[in-house]
């Protein structure tokens, strides 16, 4: 205490970096559990596209979904990648940029849901290796958003100085999904060109 009776406050000692989880915070089965039902729903979906054949209302209404359904998807990832851009250059904090990403999550998955629903009534050629690509594509964006759920629960306990190893994993599944988003938009204008 200062003379006139103020304590006086000692600061702490920074602590080094580390991601807080209790032993209970780890469960790999919801995630596998939720990856296996996302690739079951995938395969339905292409199963059903070889075997429906849409009216031509049907079709229109499919195309505006799927387009829809982009923008949504694809929008909502955008702008949680702005939110890391904006951590990087130190305009807002990791904690910040987590918890916005995060409140995405449901977004960027009803836009891929959407694509995928609407994509079974647009009578996709599926022997066309650029179609076979681009399922690829959905397919594994489907199991990169499934990592990047628990990779965001992990940076949401991070205190002090975030981990290379987090920031590493991070910044490879931003990269697998921006490839296979624009991927797939790309490979969908070209095949609409044909």
């Amino acid at each position: 205490m200062l003379d006139n009776g103020t304590p006086v406050r000692i600061p702490e000692p920074e602590r080094p970096s580390r991601v807080v989880t209790k032993p209970s915070d780890f469960r790999p089965y919801p995630a596998l559990l939720t990856m296996a039902a996302s690739i079951m729903l995938l395969l339905g979906a292409f199963w059903l596209s070889s075997r429906l054949r849409p009216s031509p209302l049907w079709h229109d209404i499919a195309l505006f979904t799927h387009l829809a359904s982009l923008v949504v998807g694809l929008g909502a990832v955008l702008v949680a990648d702005w939110f890391f851009a904006l951590w990087a250059f130190r305009r807002t904090t990791f904690a910040e940029a987590v918890r916005s990403s995060s409140r995405l999550h449901l977004l960027v998955w009803a836009g891929l849901t959407g694509l995928v629903a609407s994509g079974a009534l647009l009578e996709a050629d599926l022997g066309s290796p650029a179609t076979v690509v681009k399922l690829g594509l959905v397919a594994a964006l489907t199991v990169n958003g499934v990592h990047v759920m628990g990779l965001g629960k992990r940076m949401s306990g991070v205190e002090g100085p975030v981990p290379a190893g987090l920031l590493i994993r991070g910044g490879l599944a931003t990269a697998v999904s921006q490839l296979c988003w624009w991927g797939a938009v790309v490979i969908g204008f070209l095949n609409a060109n044909r």
